[in-house]
């Protein structure tokens, strides 16, 4: 079956698939969201406890969806794992040392005797959530405004320097960081206004879930009160965001000599020239609306459910227009025929093909996170729960 598929299928077939796994990370990250509402939202030692083991029982899906993500990208285009993880890697070095600290947090937080004390491990919750978010949006918004790196393949080849034979050559001594304080003041706003918007989309999404899986009158006030405010600052980082991209110079790629080129209004002209990719993010967006009405004005505990699609569907929008309709999804501000595209930056058709017949198994393992969700939270979390249960986070 994906044999007899086309190489250009097969890349754009998986850069479905990195789309998918990006945009159900952005809903998962209301775990991220949860935790730094710990101490607004619960107001007592065992309102605390509810919200952690609340957020205990999901936080290993957010990691495993990530590194799924990381792991998808590497195997299917690996040109932009080895430019973006091996050049701006203290970005997702803090990345992953922000989860590291998450791990350890939900592990030792409630054990006895343990040396750091409780505060200190809701305060590495609370650095997770934090930039977590931050970084993975100003990461994903230089798929829009650019990273400052070069490729060239002949490298591999030429010893005469010493230097390691690498393809890939980050030109910043900052690796990455640059992302928070470009010099160009309106790609670092349009990179902090995505990080902005995810933080607070995490933080909206994190109290329509403890409004749905949280069985306490008190949080459940604090929750809807909180859910205005999250929900004001998304709107307002988020809209900065999508207008700022619908107006920008994009990089386009020639389809007949792959050169790169600046186009103006190229995103907003992606969205147009794709319909199907419109009705997809208008769709996305009103469900993410719709969800936040149903819990602000009609007292609805299943606002998490229409938010959380629409997000998936607006994430997968932005993927879509950012590498579909010859477009460069990881351009080099530094050089623009150094930019990375779906097509030069993918495996062999061979690679494509084994790893598509793995990518059926999708399905499976979606399915049964469904039903393990739906089975954790088949009882809201209560007082009685975490007073009397010694297994708790």
């Amino acid at each position: 079956m994906f044999e007899n598929l086309s190489l250009l299928q097969l890349q754009e077939y998986w850069w479905v698939i990195i789309s998918i796994l990006g945009s159900s990370l952005v809903f998962l990250l209301f775990v991220q969201g949860g935790q730094t509402m710990i101490y607004k939202l619960g107001k007592t030692e065992t309102e605390r406890k509810m919200i952690v083991n609340s957020l205990g029982r999901k936080w290993e899906l957010t990691f495993t969806t990530l590194v799924t993500f990381g792991g998808a990208f590497f195997a299917s285009f690996p040109l932009f794992y080895s430019t973006s993880f091996g050049g701006a890697y203290w970005v997702w070095m803090i990345i992953l040392f922000a989860f590291i600290l998450q791990a350890v947090s939900y592990e030792y937080r409630s054990k006895a005797n343990n040396f750091l004390g409780q505060k200190t491990y809701d305060n590495f919750l609370f650095i997770n959530g934090l930039l977590a978010t931050v970084l993975l949006g100003a990461a994903v918004a230089t798929f829009f405004t650019g990273s400052s790196f070069s490729i060239d393949k002949m490298r591999l080849v030429d010893l005469s320097s010493g230097n390691m034979p690498i393809i890939s050559v980050w030109e910043t001594p900052t690796h990455g960081l640059e992302a928070l304080w470009d010099t160009n003041q309106l790609a670092l706003f349009t990179n902090l206004s995505l990080g902005l918007a995810i933080f607070f989309l995490s933080r909206l999404t994190a109290n329509l879930y403890f409004m749905n899986n949280i069985d306490d009158t008190n949080i459940l006030k604090r929750s809807k009160k909180s859910l205005k405010s999250n929900t004001i600052l998304f709107l307002v980082f988020f809209l900065f965001f999508i207008v700022r991209i619908l107006m920008i110079d994009g990089f386009a790629v020639n389809p007949d000599t792959k050169e790169v080129f600046m186009q103006p209004f190229k995103y907003f002209h992606n969205l147009i020239d794709m319909p199907i990719v419109l009705i997809l993010f208008l769709v996305g967006v009103v469900l993410v609306l719709f969800g936040i009405f149903k819990a602000l004005f009609k007292d609805s505990k299943n606002g998490i459910w229409f938010t959380g699609i629409g997000i998936v569907f607006t994430v997968l929008a932005l993927f879509f227009i950012a590498g579909f309709n010859n477009t460069a999804y990881y351009p080099s501000s530094f050089d623009f025929q150094s930019s990375i595209t779906i097509e030069n930056s993918s495996s062999s058709h061979y690679t494509l093909t084994a790893m598509s017949y793995v990518s059926l198994m999708v399905p499976f393992v979606i399915a049964y996170i469904w039903y393990a969700w739906k089975k954790m939270d088949s009882k809201a979390i209560t007082k009685q729960e975490v007073e009397n249960d010694s297994h708790m986070y």
